[in-house]
């Protein structure tokens, strides 16, 4: 690092500044210092971004106590005797909280340990060209110079305009997860990948649950046999799911419960709960970076643009994670870094371009998804055959007891590839990643078919899954 003399005062030249420090950023910024880069990483709150401490370690964790409580619930159903099931809350919130810090603490200290890279607390924006001016957390201001800039800054929940809504003690998934006690009625707001695990966790911890959904499907991104069958789960959970609901107001009645109005195609009604959830998608951190001063693109929703290489419009300057949009994952964040790691220090020509791009849905069963959806499959021009079976087919699921929901695999008649599928079922996620391994392989289907696995497992089953295509 040097010090310049700019228009603005003293400037730190760096060899490259990574603003954020997601599950993307921090192996990049720890990779260019080890490369020889004197690299800042620049982060307003929390090390490890919101996968950490926000997302998916904190609720997969919660979801694990609420599986606990399922599983208490049915007992009897196993032969094995238990007493009442009672949740304590508190108990729940130290245990998610655990892992949060053991992983974060974790990150600060592999950062600490690279030499060349320096975590510099605060909240980072554009002052020009090349130019990132951050206002510290413990006072006071910094100007950071670099060639190579890499933005990796996130999303947040996004709160939507509803009448009255900023008048109530609504919950973002956030929020939520500290909580003390379990919600007497809760009412969520959205009905997409968080509200799934959220209304379906706080279900099973003894919440009476009612999702409200614009419309008519839950899951949107999801084939139909599969929303549906997510649906049909959920409401054999207690859940009350209303489709078509438009949220016209909130507000709070004389006993401190929160009243949604809603309007359906039956008309407008209000309904009471104890505690409500927005759950309507999620902001770009993108607005507070003043992407204008140094001429960086976004899109109108704030979504920073990049081509296929994650470049912006400015040479050197880079976008990773939730903040260019797209598929918004941690797993998808992490390859980013791996797309620039091979790019910038390998003089590789890695790309975005055709990757594949897997997904679980941590409800219980999951819902697992890689490739080609059913119906993107069938209006792509293909020769395309389906494989599906429920999943009382399945050996090991029948002896687990979980037999809820079913497979599925779309494949090319003609190459006998493997398209895509959807394995929406106990572990789910294994499955699916069984699948993709045979993708990436450029596998036919025919192998898996043929294919020895362990009896019993749950991959096992995919054997009669790809039999199902027998002529």
């Amino acid at each position: 690092m040097t010090d310049e003399r700019g228009a603005n005062g003293a400037v730190e030249r760096f060899d490259a500044i990574v603003v954020g420090s997601g599950q993307g950023a921090n192996p990049l910024a720890k990779a260019l210092a080890g490369a020889g880069r004197h690299t800042a990483l620049i982060e307003s709150t929390h090390v490890g971004g919101t996968c950490i401490n926000e997302g998916c370690s904190p609720t997969k964790t919660m979801v694990a106590s609420a599986r606990v409580v399922y599983l208490a619930r049915r007992g009897a159903d196993y032969g094995v005797r238990t007493g009442p099931v009672s949740i304590d809350m508190r108990k729940v919130r130290a245990r998610k909280q655990a892992i949060v810090d053991d992983f974060r603490s974790s990150g600060e200290r592999g950062i600490a340990a690279t030499e060349g890279l320096e975590l510099v607390r605060g909240a980072a924006s554009f002052s020009g060209p090349k130019q990132i001016t951050v206002a510290l957390n413990a006072g006071g201001t910094r100007t950071l110079v670099a060639d190579l800039i890499v933005l990796n800054t996130g999303c947040r929940p996004s709160i939507p305009p509803i009448a009255g809504l900023d008048s109530v003690p609504y919950l973002t998934s956030t929020s939520i997860m500290e909580l003390d006690a379990v919600p007497e009625r809760l009412i969520i707001l959205g009905a997409g990948y968080v509200g799934v695990e959220f209304g379906q966790m706080f279900r099973r911890f003894g919440s009476e649950v009612t999702m409200l959904q614009r419309g008519d499907k839950l899951l949107a991104r999801e084939d139909d046999d599969v929303a549906e069958e997510v649906v049909k789960i959920l409401r054999e959970d207690g859940i009350e799911i209303i489709f078509g609901a438009q949220t016209t107001r909130v507000s709070r009645n004389d006993n401190g419960e929160i009243i949604v109005t809603i309007r359906t195609a039956e008309g407008e009604r209000g309904l009471r709960g104890t505690h409500l959830l927005v759950a309507t998608g999620r902001t770009p951190n993108s607005e507070a970076l003043n992407l204008s001063a140094a001429g960086v693109a976004a899109d109108a929703h704030g979504y920073i643009t990049v081509n296929e290489q994650l470049e912006t419009n400015v040479p050197g300057v880079y976008a990773i994670g939730d903040v260019k949009g797209g598929p918004a994952f941690t797993h998808i964040s992490y390859d980013d870094y791996r797309i620039l790691r091979d790019n910038l220090l390998h003089g590789g020509h890695a790309s975005t371009t055709g990757r594949l791009v897997p997904n679980v849905v941590y409800m219980d069963p999951q819902v697992a998804t890689v490739g080609m959806r059913e119906s993107e499959a069938r209006t792509s021009g293909r020769n395309v055959r389906v494989a599906k079976m429920p999943m009382t087919w399945v050996a090991r699921a029948l002896e687990m007891d979980e037999t809820r929901g079913f497979m599925k695999a779309i494949v090319d008649a003609d190459s006998k590839e493997i398209l895509g599928c959807a394995i929406l079922g106990v572990e789910g996620g294994e499955i699916m990643s069984a699948l993709e391994l045979a993708m990436m392989g450029h596998l036919p289907y025919t192998a898996v078919k043929e294919a020895i696995f362990a009896h019993p497992t749950l991959s096992e089953s995919l054997n009669n899954l790809f039999m199902s295509l027998d002529d």
